[in-house]
């Protein structure tokens, strides 16, 4: 069912940053190195990274303002193992180095849409 409410909420909604993260699934072998890119769009120039097991709360990893000089990290996550770089204002990467059976899981990157105060993620 479809009404005019719905139509007003999918208009308001519709410029909003769309983050994009890519590879969509990526497979590496245990002790080999896992990079993933992620483009904000027209978010901020901040990318904040959070891994996802099935059945358990995302997990803060690591955030990467294009300004600093290195990332801060969620409890439980450093470097040299999990870091985050960028190659332009809009696109940010997370290296997971010596990949390890506990590292497998969902990763998700996010960024602020100031324009609609809101946090998008992909």
């Amino acid at each position: 069912k479809f009404n005019i409410l719905d139509a007003i909420l999918l208009k308001s909604v519709s410029c909003v940053t769309v983050v994009t993260q890519k590879p969509p699934v990526l497979s590496v072998r245990k002790g080999e190195t896992a990079t993933m890119d992620c483009n904000l769009g027209t978010g901020t120039n901040a990318a904040q990274w959070y891994k996802q097991i099935p059945g358990v709360s995302p997990q803060f990893v690591v955030s990467f303002y294009h300004g600093w000089s290195s990332p801060t990290y969620g409890s439980g996550f450093s470097a040299p193992k999990f870091t985050s770089t960028h190659q332009s204002t809009k696109n940010f990467c997370l290296i997971i180095k010596n990949m390890e059976e506990v590292d497998s899981a969902v990763y998700y990157c996010q960024t602020w849409d100031g324009s609609a105060s809101s946090a998008v993620s992909q």
